[in-house]
């Protein structure tokens, strides 16, 4: 049996307007049949012609992919219909014949427009793409190139009321800019010089001059666009257990009409005396042809993949979509996840303090500079600002969870945790009460430096927990940060549990010991150094907006704006698409069973079998297409 039922994976853009043209025709020929037979034996001849006409028409499409299935040696739902649609001619039922195939090329046009709205939302973010820039030369004169010319390092002039040209840094000028159509946040968010824009948003009010950070192929944009049609081809559990069974399932349909046909053969009940043994077991082979169960899944996932990127929230395939709805518990880093992740060094101290304080802040810098860990930024920032410079390093080494050594002047230093540099017990820095502090550490084994961060929460993180307490599901803080600066944040943030200290491995172990207690686990982190735990969990969850490169790469749904809320609006969309698939399913076997029981039991006419096999069909295709109109609750 196809995996596609009447043919919607894989069709070219407007396929459904071929088809609706195609059904149209069908309708139009039958019902000038149905004229024509009125007017006596020359009359019933041209009803012949039309009806013929008629079916042609409206199984051109089926007859076509019903051919590509056999010669691939699989038996295909439009096969079937097709040989419904032959037999039915052989009884003497052509007008019959000519409804199936009516019905079938309709249902078929409808299934292919409801895809093609899926895939058209995700098409509608690329629309935004810009096709020409302002790039800027040395004299900063103006000239416009096609954005696909642009090379990092390029300097571009943004006026009011255009769109990015490509992703970049702003170097000067302020405004909003739009991001609605990759963060689905309606409230234009402010640029100043030092802010990140991205290709395809819209530049509100101001002037911006932009260097290019990333080439076109690159930006955020296109990024975005690949990995939802990436998402979109990847099949969902419940699809694959669909496909999975579906050869057997066309010949376990083929084999029980066949039956069928031999028992009413030899039998001839007298139930079903009124009509011949192969005009009901074609009625039952309609009945149980597989279309709408086909449909049930893919409808529902297409459509909340595209309603989800539309919101800032970036299923990464069917599996994303259904999984979540299962989670039960959560798991969270706190630095820039439960945290905003720019914490500010409060104090930069050097024991002993004497003339070597410049010369170890530029090792520290030149170890820092080199790794990707949230706390970087603001130490190399500190760092700069007391005249500290890079140097060159040797002989660099990452210890994940711990930190990084390096030879620097000639001189091995280490930075990272006070355990892993080996520093010693001081007393701590001031800093305002209630703050979220963290440390790093460095040492040479002669020089100690501590570098105390303050951190905060994020505005959203603590109602965003609130409301995954109300819908059941558990929370946990799993951060490689010191015991007193983990108990401060869970205690603002008002977390469910915590675990503090934890390498890498043991948060990855962590995960696994909530799985085998039978939770099903998802993991909030960054996507660089959460990547074990990510591995580990059930549904793995990145914060796209820092470190978006590898959380795009290594999640199984991105937040694509870093807005933890989001985490709340993707459960309840997941949540909405299993119910969809679930109603889809129900309907579509409910709907094949009941019509074949009544087959079987009492006989029914094929237009009716018909009209409720494609009906079903319909329901399906439309009620997963309503998610794409799904809103978060707030």
């Amino acid at each position: 049996m196809s995996e596609r039922a009447h043919g919607t994976e894989h069709e070219a853009p407007g396929e459904w307007r071929k088809l609706a043209f195609l059904a149209a025709v069908s309708g139009a020929l039958g019902l000038l049949s149905l004229v024509a037979d009125q007017f006596g034996d020359a009359g019933h001849v041209w009803a012949l012609i039309l009806v013929a006409g008629s079916c042609l028409a409206g199984g051109w499409d089926a007859a076509i992919d019903g051919w590509a299935a056999l010669r691939e040696r699989r038996i295909d739902v439009h096969l079937l219909m097709i040989v419904v649609a032959v037999g039915a001619w052989i009884v003497d039922a052509q007008w019959e014949g000519a409804l199936l195939l009516f019905l079938f090329s309709t249902a078929g046009a409808i299934e292919h427009y409801a895809m093609d709205r899926t895939r058209g939302a995700i098409d509608a973010l690329l629309d935004k793409s810009p096709k020409h820039a302002r790039r800027l030369g040395p004299d900063d004169s103006e000239t416009e190139v096609p954005v696909s010319a642009l090379l990092p390092g390029d300097r571009i002039a943004i006026l009011p009321g255009e769109l990015v040209p490509a992703d970049g840094k702003v170097l000067s000028g302020e405004s909003a800019v739009d991001e609605s159509n990759l963060t689905g946040e309606a409230k234009p968010a402010s640029k100043q010089a030092g802010s990140d824009v991205a290709g395809g948003t819209l530049n509100s009010w101001g002037r911006l001059i932009v260097e290019v950070t990333r080439a076109e192929r690159d930006s955020a944009l296109r990024r975005i666009v690949r990995l939802i049609r990436e998402a979109q081809d990847s099949k969902a559990p419940a699809q694959r257990a669909i496909d999975k069974w579906g050869d057997a399932y066309a010949i376990f349909t083929l084999s029980a009409s066949a039956l069928f046909f031999l028992y009413l053969q030899f039998t001839a009940p007298d139930g079903v005396r009124e009509a011949s043994p192969l005009y009901r077991a074609m009625t039952l082979l309609v009945v149980l042809s597989p279309c709408a169960l086909v449909l049930s899944v893919p409808s529902a996932v297409l459509a909340a993949i595209a309603a989800g990127a539309r919101q800032g929230i970036l299923f990464r395939g069917g599996a994303a979509v259904e999984r979540l709805a299962d989670v039960d518990c959560i798991c969270f880093d706190k630095t820039g996840t439960l945290t905003a992740g720019v914490p500010e060094v409060a104090a930069l101290e050097v024991f002993p303090e004497g003339p070597g304080r410049l010369r170890a802040l530029s090792a520290l810098l030149t170890l820092e500079s080199s790794t990707t860990h949230p706390f970087a930024a603001g130490v190399v920032s500190a760092c700069l600002k007391e005249g500290a410079s890079q140097l060159p390093v040797q002989g660099l080494s990452n210890s994940p969870g711990q930190g990084v050594s390096g030879t620097v002047a000639g001189t091995r230093w280490s930075v990272g945790t006070r355990e892993f540099v080996g520093g010693g017990i001081l007393p701590p820095a001031t800093v305002a009460e209630g703050a979220i502090v963290s440390e790093v550490w460095a040492s040479d084994g002669t020089v100690t430096i501590r570098a105390t961060l303050v951190d905060r929460i994020r505005d959203e993180s603590r109602s965003t927990l609130a409301s995954l307490h109300a819908r059941k599901i558990r929370t946990v803080m799993l951060t490689g940060d010191r015991e007193e600066a983990a108990a401060v944040a869970a205690r603002q943030v008002g977390i469910q549990s915590y675990a503090a200290a934890l390498t890498p491995d043991a948060k990855m172990a962590a995960i696994r010991r909530y799985s085998a207690e039978g939770h099903v686990v998802a993991m909030v982190g960054d996507g660089v150094n959460d990547a074990p735990s990510l591995a580990a969990a059930d549904v793995a969850i990145g914060m796209g907006g820092r470190g978006s490169d590898a959380a795009l790469e290594s999640s199984d749904l991105v937040l694509t704006d870093d807005r933890i809320g989001r985490l709340v609006d993707a459960i309840e969309l997941s949540r909405s698409a299993r119910m969809a698939i679930r109603f889809n399913v129900l309907i579509s076997v409910g709907a094949a069973l009941g019509m074949a029981a009544y087959v079987i039991f009492r006989g029914a006419p094929l237009p009716l079998a018909v009209s409720v096999h494609e009906g079903s069909t319909i329901v399906v295709c439309l009620n997963g297409l309503r998610l794409l109109a799904h809103r978060p609750r707030r």
